[in-house]
């Protein structure tokens, strides 16, 4: 494949400042085409970033195109509206996170991805971070070689924050309307007062959620909710608890994200950057505890200045060449719902 043609769904605020930037600089990758229903913004932006054509629809970018790749960078209430309708082109399709809004939705689009005969990668970005990826491969050799002995515990933290870090400074805007789009029904399994909380929680912590499965590397189960909504509790298949912090504090510049992995005699930790951060991975610290009155050792690894939204976008176009698998594929992105929908019981005493 010499060339991976991608068409856009939507360029809005993430679909630019998330996506499309970084799409139009992956070498091999070439944007062919924007559908965007605001019609005065979709000429703007392809105007910016040398895309030849513009849709008001996706079904007339689909029936006019040859497609390798779909990015639709849509509200996730709408991804089980749009996204069968997508996968119907038989081509690779990336999402934003979360799946879906709901468990039942998510199972919808799970089914209508394998009927398709293709995949769909959801964009949980923290995976393609040079320090997440460099850490995993980290993690998982010390597990394999036990030389800090049995991995422990597991701990997120991930307060309130600056999440844009003037990643918006280039970001094109009209006064055009957002015309009314159909979205995904509530679940019958919860109330409206629920079913809001869990739209919530799902919009800013499924990253962290998802993250914990990725670092531990094997399903886990929510064991606790905190009643204040700061704490979450697990335990791994294996038996390995885990702690998700969500916003015991607040910065209103700042971010202030990170990750500990650790082992019975030293341990893994991520710092993350804020997402829309250009050109800047995370931090990597190891530390190591030999014994027997051996000085501990802590090292930092260093890593390429590439951002994780910029390494996500050549992940599809990897994935899409077949030279590496999807970070997150959509079965496993529906087990993260399941995982908000216990820990929405557990926080409410059902």
């Amino acid at each position: 494949m010499d060339e991976v043609r991608i068409g856009f769904v939507g360029v809005g605020f993430m679909g630019q400042v998330a996506h499309l930037k970084n799409y139009v600089t992956v070498p091999g990758c070439r944007v062919v085409a924007i559908c965007e229903l605001r019609q005065g913004l979709g000429k703007k932006v392809a105007s910016r970033y040398g895309v030849p054509r513009v849709y008001s629809s996706h079904t007339e970018m689909l029936d006019a195109e040859e497609l390798d790749g779909i990015v639709a960078a849509q509200p996730f209430r709408r991804h089980s509206v749009l996204v069968p309708e997508l996968l119907r082109a038989g081509v690779p399709v990336f999402i934003e996170k979360p799946l879906a809004a709901s468990v039942e939705a998510g199972e919808r689009i799970v089914s209508a991805v394998h009927r398709s005969g293709t995949w769909l990668m959801v964009g949980y970005h923290k995976r393609s971070d040079p320090a997440t990826a460099w850490a995993k491969a980290e993690i998982d050799r010390l597990k394999q070689s036990r030389e800090l002995g049995p991995l422990r515990y597991v701990r997120i933290l991930m307060p309130a924050g600056d999440w844009i870090a003037g990643g918006d400074s280039d970001v094109i805007r009209t006064d055009e309307p957002v015309p009314d789009l159909a979205v995904e029904p509530p679940p019958g399994d919860m109330d409206e007062q629920t079913h809001k909380a869990y739209l919530a929680f799902v919009n800013y912590y499924i990253h962290q959620v998802n993250l914990m499965r990725y670092m531990l590397g094997e399903p886990y189960r929510v064991t606790y909710a905190d009643p204040s909504g700061v704490v979450l509790a697990t335990e791994s298949r294996s038996g390995v608890p885990g702690i998700i912090e969500m916003s015991p504090y607040r910065t209103t510049l700042g971010w202030h994200e990170s990750v500990l992995v650790a082992f019975e005699r030293g341990y893994v930790k991520v710092q993350l950057p804020a997402p829309l951060t250009s050109n800047c991975a995370g931090t990597v610290e190891i530390l190591r505890d030999p014994g027997g009155g051996t000085a501990p050792q802590g090292i930092q690894p260093h890593l390429p200045s590439v951002h994780a939204m910029r390494q996500q976008a050549a992940n599809f176009v990897s994935a899409i060449r077949g030279e590496s698998r999807p970070p997150c594929e959509a079965a496993e992105a529906l087990e993260d719902l399941k995982v908000a929908r216990d820990y929405m019981r557990l926080a409410q005493g059902r």
